[in-house]
C-alpha cells in the first residue's frame, strides 16, 4: 500500500506540474533557457500551437519574435477561425485522434458562445459527463470492494506464510470465487483509468495549443492570465479563482471519501488528501485562468455525479437485498 501510495504522489506531481506549465519541454524558451512566460498574463507560452494568434494580439508578437522554436512557421497555420480537423498535418496518432478533434471542438463552441472560456468548460463537463458510465461502473467495483475485503483478509490471514504452489493456487482460487460472487473485475478499475488519463491530458494538449482561448476574457478576467499575476496587478478578484479551485477540490475529494474504511486505510486516504490539497493550492497560482475555470466547474460536476452514483448504488443494494429477502421467505413458505 505505502508503494501504492508513491505512485500516487508521482501522478499528482505530475499532473500539477503539466498544468502549471512546468518541467515540460513543449514551452518556447528565452535566451537563457528557461520557459518563455507572457510578461503580461504570466503564462508559460507553449511552442506547439494549432492556429495562429488574432495579428493585433501580444501572443502573435511573442510567437513571431521567437517563430524558429515553433514547429510550423506562423504564416503556415490557419487562423483560430479557419482550423479544420485535417490542418496543419501534425505527426503522430494522439494529436491526429484526440488533441486535434477537441481543439475543433473547444473552438467551435467557443465561436458559437462568442466566449472560449465558457467553451472549455462546456467541453470539459461534456468529457466528464461522457465518462460518466465509466464512472458509475469504477464506484461500483469500489463498493463491491469494500464488502468483500473482511473475507479477503480471512484469505490473507488464511495463507500468510505460505509461499508453495499449491497453497498459492489455493489462496487464488478462493480469492476468485470471493470476486465472483460481489461480481468484482479486478481489470475494470484499470480500464477505466486508462480511459480517462488520456482523455484528460489530451484536453489539456488541446487547451494549451489553440491561442484563441487565452485572448479572451470571462466574468472580468483574461483567460490567460494566472492569478499569481492578476494579484500581482492588484487585480485582487483572482483570489477567487485560488479559493474555488482550492475549495471545489476539497469538497470534491472529502465527498468521495469512504467513512467504513479502516484506521491504516484512513490514514492514507488523508495523507494523499492533504498532499493533494497543498499541491493543487500551490499550483493554481499558475494556472492560467481559463484551465482554472475548467477545474473549478469539474470538480462541482465531480461532487454532484459522487452523490447521484451513491443515490443509484443505494437503490441497487436495497433492490438487491428485497430480491434476497422475498426469496428467503419462499423458502421458509
Amino acid at each position: 500500500m505505502k508503494q501504492k501510495n508513491k505512485l500516487l504522489a508521482v501522478v499528482l506531481v505530475g499532473l500539477i506540474l503539466f498544468t502549471s506549465g512546468c518541467g515540460s519541454d513543449n514551452y518556447i524558451k528565452d535566451e537563457n533557457g528557461n520557459i518563455l512566460v507572457n510578461e503580461t498574463t504570466g503564462q508559460s507560452v507553449g511552442k506547439d500551437i494549432l492556429c495562429r494568434p488574432s495579428e493585433n494580439s501580444e501572443l502573435y508578437n511573442i510567437y513571431k519574435e521567437k517563430e524558429d522554436q515553433l514547429e510550423v512557421k506562423l504564416e503556415d497555420l490557419p487562423t483560430c477561425e479557419d482550423f479544420k480537423i485535417n490542418s496543419n498535418k501534425y505527426d503522430g496518432l494522439w494529436e491526429a485522434i484526440l488533441v486535434r478533434p477537441l481543439a475543433y471542438i473547444i473552438l467551435q463552441i467557443g465561436f458559437l458562445f462568442n466566449n472560449m472560456g465558457i467553451s472549455v468548460m462546456i467541453v470539459g463537463l461534456l468529457i466528464r459527463f461522457i465518462m460518466l458510465p465509466l464512472a458509475i461502473k469504477s464506484m461500483r467495483q469500489t463498493t463491491n470492494m469494500q464488502k468483500a475485503g473482511p473475507e479477503i483478509a480471512k484469505i490473507e490471514k488464511k495463507y500468510a506464510g505460505k509461499t508453495d504452489t499449491e497453497s498459492m493456487m489455493a489462496k487464488s482460487q478462493e480469492t476468485m470465487m470471493i470476486y465472483q460472487k460481489y461480481k468484482i473485475n479486478p481489470v475494470s478499475g484499470c480500464l477505466v483509468a486508462l480511459i480517462q488519463i488520456p482523455l484528460f491530458f489530451a484536453f489539456l494538449d488541446a487547451v494549451n495549443e489553440v491561442p484563441a482561448i487565452f485572448e479572451g476574457n470571462l466574468l472580468g478576467m483574461h483567460l490567460g492570465m494566472t492569478p499569481w499575476k492578476g494579484l500581482a496587478n492588484g487585480q485582487y478578484i483572482y483570489i477567487v479563482l485560488i479559493f474555488l479551485i482550492v475549495a471545489t477540490t476539497y469538497i470534491s475529494f472529502k465527498n468521495s471519501m469512504k467513512s467504513n474504511q479502516n484506521n491504516e486505510m484512513m490514514k492514507q486516504m488523508n495523507f494523499m488528501f492533504m498532499f493533494m490539497i497543498v499541491s493543487i493550492s500551490i499550483a493554481s497560482f499558475s494556472l492560467p485562468t481559463a484551465i482554472a475555470f475548467y477545474w473549478i466547474v469539474t470538480n462541482d460536476f465531480a461532487v454532484v455525479q459522487t452523490i447521484l452514483i451513491k443515490k443509484i448504488l443505494e437503490k441497487e443494494h436495497k433492490d438487491e437485498k428485497k430480491v434476497i429477502d422475498i426469496k428467503q421467505k419462499k423458502k421458509r413458505g
